[in-house]
């Protein structure tokens, strides 16, 4: 057995924690980002760092942070992050897994007396199916939120982010986040690789960039027995054509690594026996080639513009997001593939096709991102499974490398 039994007891210990919060009648949670219930996993958190002693605050935009009382805060430290926040009927295991990692990393630096300044960081809101935006908390400490005003973005109940933030204190122009040596990041993979190789835990090169859209498609709203088949402007019938064009461009970008999803549709006024007159598509592309990004997005155009004039529709395409691949830093790299192969557990080099927090802190410090296996690499839903184990060994990669940085 490759790990300690009291690290295996106090993993599970720590997941058990987290465990019932936001559960759900269908199995799964729903921890929204800014909600009641994200503000319990984080007190959950610093109830957790208080049993071991150690002391915790929250930053402007609620990130909480915990760190060892020994060093002082305006000291240089080392950051291992990650989220507490779930999509919605999600799994225990996205996000949460790195916040145990981070506490076994931090329990591991206190019983050897490592000399290093660690801090374990919970980020608000990485997930967007609150708000409609991913990496809120870590992309405004880090000035990453892209070419959006956040504060307008309007959440399940009606509510800005620049509401929800007046009532909690929390402020849309918080400081620059400082004094980060590194941050380190695990994750569970969201996919397939590493279970397919037999691999153990995967070391991040680039995080795909998301490029993300609204589709518009506006036809007339009919009765559906009074109008001739020959007379319509369905607007679903469109959508439906747009969203397997949307399925071709993303299979003909494949060998490039980019991915094309239509994830969201709205469907007006959604009715049995009324011709649909107005959807709303949401269009999910990633990949880390910029050009390959290029042009599926000139492709999604062009399939708009050719599909609803044909069908003498209106369309209009709107971008929402548009993040660029990011890449990890190389040396972090290096040093957690040559951490895995110090410890003999069996590691690839690969990419992320999600997108996490580490996006946001990749261009004020060096950034590394561990992932370790889940389940038929089955996310983003009550399924969601990974051992206690596979943290275990993620988590012993990232202390093995801090290990180092302390010499």
């Amino acid at each position: 057995m490759r790990h300690a039994i009291e690290d295996v007891e106090y993993a599970e210990y720590l997941f058990d924690r987290f465990y019932g919060i936001g559960s759900c009648e269908s199995g799964g949670v729903t921890r929204l980002g800014y909600t009641e219930v994200e503000d319990e996993m984080h007190r959950t958190l610093c109830e957790l760092g208080k049993e071991k002693g150690y002391g915790n605050f929250a930053d402007q935009v609620g990130n909480t942070y915990l760190y060892r009382m020994q060093y002082s805060k305006d000291e240089p430290y080392w950051l291992v992050g990650s989220h507490l926040d779930s999509v919605i009927e999600g799994g225990r295991y996205d996000g949460v897994a790195g916040i145990i990692a981070g506490l076994l990393v931090m329990s591991w630096a206190e019983r050897d007396g490592l000399d290093l300044p660690i801090r374990v960081g919970a980020m608000r809101c990485e997930e967007s199916s609150n708000f409609g935006r991913s990496t809120i908390g870590s992309g405004l400490i880090t000035k990453e939120i892209y070419k959006h005003d956040v504060g307008e973005a309007v959440n399940k109940q009606g509510e800005t982010l620049h509401e929800v933030f007046d009532r909690k204190g929390y402020s849309l122009t918080p400081d620059r986040i400082k004094g980060i040596s590194e941050y380190l990041e695990l994750h569970i993979e969201q996919g397939k690789v590493l279970e397919e190789y037999g691999d153990a835990v995967g070391i991040v090169s680039t995080i795909a960039g998301p490029r993300r859209f609204k589709v518009h498609v506006h036809g007339n709203a009919e009765h559906s027995g009074a109008t001739p088949m020959g007379m319509r402007a369905d607007a679903l019938a469109a959508a439906a054509e747009i969203i397997l064009e949307v399925e071709e461009i993303g299979k003909s970008e494949a060998m490039h690594q980019s991915v094309a999803t239509v994830g969201v549709i709205v469907n007006h006024p959604n009715a049995l026996n009324v011709i649909p007159g107005e959807v709303e598509l949401g269009v999910d592309m990633r990949g880390i080639d910029v050009a390959s990004l290029d042009r599926m997005e000139a492709r999604l155009k062009a399939a708009c513009t050719r599909i609803c004039e044909k069908r003498r529709l209106k369309c209009f395409r709107e971008k929402t997001s548009d993040i660029p691949p990011i890449e990890m830093s190389s040396e972090t790299q290096q040093k957690l593939l040559d951490a895995a192969k110090r410890l003999r557990i069996p590691h690839r080099l690969m990419i992320s096709g999600a997108g996490h927090d580490a996006m946001s802190f990749a261009h004020i410090c060096d950034t590394g991102m561990v992932f370790i296996p889940c389940v038929k690499g089955i996310s983003h839903n009550k399924k969601e499974f990974a051992t206690i184990e596979s943290i275990l060994d993620g988590a012993m990669v990232m202390y093995e490398h801090l290990k180092e940085e302390a010499q």
